[in-house]
C-alpha cells in the first residue's frame, strides 16, 4: 500500500507529462496560427491568463524559471488576445490534446474521480496558477476531464517547487541547470537542454556539488509537500492512482 509521499513521487512523471504535454501540442500550434500568436505568447496568455490582467512583473513572480525578460516580451505581445478569451481557448487545447491521447483508456473516468478530491483539498497558499486553473470548469467527457485535472495538479506541484527553490536561495537558472534528467512534457531532458528551451542565454555555468546537492534537496522539499496533498486518498485509492498513471499504450 502506497503511502502518500511514495504516491507523490510515483505520480509525478506522469502528472508532468500528461498534464504538460497539451502546451507544445498539434493543437496548441493550430491555435497560435488561427490567432497570429508566437508559442510563447500563447503559452503565457492561456497559462497565466488566470491572473487576470495584470503587469508583466505578476506574471514573472509565479513563472520562476523562465528569464524576464522573455516573459515580459512573450505577455506584451499576446495582449491582441484578451486573457479571457486566451484561458478558455488554452483550457480547451488541454481538453482536446487529452481527448486525442488518451481517448482510448478506460481508466479515464476513475483517474478523474480520484484527482478531483486531491485539487479540491489542496491549500492554494503561495500557489496562485493553481488557485486560478482550479477555478476553471472542468469539462464532462473522461479523457478531457482527466487531463485537465492532471495539468492543475501539475501547476500545484510547480507552484510549490517554486517556493522551494527560493527558499533554499537557488537561482532559477541554477535550479534549471542542476536538475539532472528530469520528467518533462517533452521528455527526459538534462538541465541544459531546458534551460536554452527556456531562453535563457548562454554560455551555461557548470554548477558545483553544493549546488547539486541543494536542488536535490529541493526536489525532496517538493515531495514532501506533495505528500499531504495526496493525503486525502487512503492507501487503496493511492495504489489506484498509481496504477492508473500507468498508462502504457494508452498513448
Amino acid at each position: 500500500m502506497a503511502d502518500p509521499r511514495t504516491t507523490a513521487t510515483q505520480v509525478k512523471a506522469a502528472i508532468g507529462q500528461y498534464g504538460g504535454g497539451f502546451m507544445i501540442s498539434r493543437e496548441a500550434k493550430a491555435v497560435c496560427e488561427e490567432y497570429g500568436l508566437g508559442a510563447r505568447e500563447l503559452y503565457f496568455r492561456g497559462r497565466c491568463g488566470v491572473l487576470g490582467e495584470c503587469d508583466a512583473d505578476v506574471v514573472n513572480s509565479v513563472v520562476v524559471f523562465f528569464p524576464p525578460d522573455h516573459v515580459e516580451q512573450s505577455w506584451n505581445g499576446g495582449r491582441k488576445l484578451p486573457v479571457e478569451q486566451a484561458v478558455e481557448l488554452y483550457a480547451e487545447i488541454c481538453r482536446a490534446w487529452g481527448r486525442r491521447k488518451l481517448g482510448g483508456y478506460d481508466g479515464c473516468a476513475r483517474l478523474a474521480e480520484l484527482l478531483q478530491p486531491v485539487v479540491e483539498a489542496a491549500p492554494c497558499a503561495g500557489v496562485p496558477l493553481f488557485a486560478g486553473w482550479r477555478a476553471v470548469p472542468l469539462p464532462d467527457d473522461p479523457p478531457a476531464r482527466a487531463v485537465q485535472l492532471m495539468h492543475v495538479v501539475r501547476e500545484l506541484r510547480g507552484g510549490l517547487h517554486a517556493n522551494a527553490v527560493i527558499a533554499a536561495g537557488l537561482h532559477p537558472l541554477e535550479a534549471t541547470l542542476a536538475s539532472g534528467h528530469d520528467a518533462t512534457p517533452f521528455g527526459a531532458t538534462t538541465g541544459e537542454m531546458i534551460a536554452k528551451f527556456f531562453q535563457w542565454p548562454e554560455p551555461y555555468a557548470t554548477p558545483g556539488p553544493e549546488v547539486v546537492a541543494r536542488r536535490a534537496a529541493v526536489e525532496e522539499t517538493t515531495d514532501d509537500l506533495m505528500a499531504s496533498v495526496f493525503s486525502v486518498l487512503d492507501s487503496s485509492e493511492t495504489d489506484e492512482l498509481i496504477g492508473l498513471l500507468r498508462f502504457g499504450d494508452a498513448r
